[in-house]
């Protein structure tokens, strides 16, 4: 029996299979207010109609300075609660889970008049990993400031919770300031957040943890290694990670990279080259994981969590191409599936 479209469950979390639509930013807040669209209920609610059982709305920032672009999604307003409500009722009357990543892109802010950051430590992409092709060099983050912070992510969260969304995901990955403020190479500060590089995830979890419901499950997004030259190890990561297990993450959704140019080490480009990650944090921590990564072939998602590897899958790319794919996946699977009646004389 296939394990991909087996029913899964985590604190009050059901889900119908374990397939996750990874979150992958639209930049299309034509209106640069923050506000969900047209264009992302339909991008949403199609890959629910689609067979996905858990969908991760895109990196929302908690903060309108903490955007990549200015055509992201935010939740720094009680506003922006309706428009997000709407998605998530419509996604659930097709059976599938929602949740949603909260962020703040710290020194990768492109469209900020001033980034911040960590520290002021500048960081360097290739031009087509840029929207804009180039980064401003950040200012660092006052200690007071980075205490703000922590309340605006709960504020996000406590929006999130009242918008409907079944769990939230935490981005402390791709470089992003939660992860800015894990990494050695990235954060220089001499204050306690720079003494002690968990610190500010651990705060931004309790408060998170402070506002959502005690059956939600707070995933927490890591990337597992840096790539660029210096970087830290999956060994740091590890660690950093069982105290964000101790304040109350859920789960882990276990990337890498994307903190700057790649040095000696690059990242791999070969079917489930992430896995390995997912299965050491898995293994090292006893919890529950997502894996992600190059795995739409159905064949390699099916064995990835068939092997125990990781709970469940995420697929980005692959939805980006087709909005059915947990549908295929599982007929290629199990050679059978259940699509919605409207579609049943083209997916069978």
């Amino acid at each position: 029996m296939a394990t991909l479209p087996t029913p899964y469950k985590i604190k009050g979390l059901e889900l119908k299979n374990r397939i996750v639509m990874a979150p992958m930013c639209q930049y299309s807040v034509d209106t640069e207010d923050g506000m969900p669209n047209d264009w992302h209920f339909v991008h949403y609610v199609s890959r629910a109609i689609g067979g996905t059982g858990l969908i991760i709305v895109e990196m929302t920032d908690v903060d309108p300075e903490g955007r990549i672009t200015n055509g992201d999604l935010g939740l720094w307003s009680d506003e922006h609660v309706p428009a997000y409500r709407r998605i998530v009722d419509e996604v659930h009357k097709y059976g599938a889970k929602i949740g949603i990543q909260i962020a703040h892109a710290g020194r990768k802010a492109e469209d900020a008049e001033q980034p911040v950051g960590a520290s002021d430590i500048p960081v360097e992409v290739l031009a087509e990993e840029s929207i804009n092709g180039k980064l401003k060099r950040p200012r660092a983050l006052t200690t007071e400031e980075v205490k703000e912070l922590v309340i605006q992510f709960k504020d996000a969260a406590r929006r999130a919770v009242e918008a409907g969304f079944d769990t939230i995901e935490l981005h402390g990955a791709h470089g992003y300031l939660l992860h800015q403020f894990m990494s050695p190479s990235i954060n220089n500060r001499k204050d306690e957040y720079g003494e002690d590089l968990a610190r500010f995830g651990l705060e931004v979890i309790q408060a998170v943890k402070s506002v959502i419901p005690a059956d939600m499950p707070l995933i927490l997004r890591l990337s597992a290694i840096e790539y660029i030259d210096g970087g830290y190890k999956i060994e740091h990561a590890i660690e950093i990670a069982k105290r964000f297990k101790e304040a109350g993450v859920d789960m882990f959704h276990i990337s890498s990279g994307g903190e700057g140019l790649p040095g000696e080490l690059k990242p791999a480009n070969h079917p489930a080259y992430q896995v390995p990650f997912a299965r050491a944090f898995k293994e090292a921590l006893n919890v529950p994981v997502i894996a992600v990564g190059k795995l739409s072939d159905p064949l390699v998602a099916e064995a990835t969590v068939a092997n125990s590897d990781a709970d469940l899958i995420a697929v980005a790319r692959g939805m980006l191409n087709d909005p059915y794919w947990a549908l295929h996946a599982i007929k290629a699977v199990t050679g059978k599936v259940t699509p919605p009646v409207q579609y049943k004389r083209g997916i069978r």
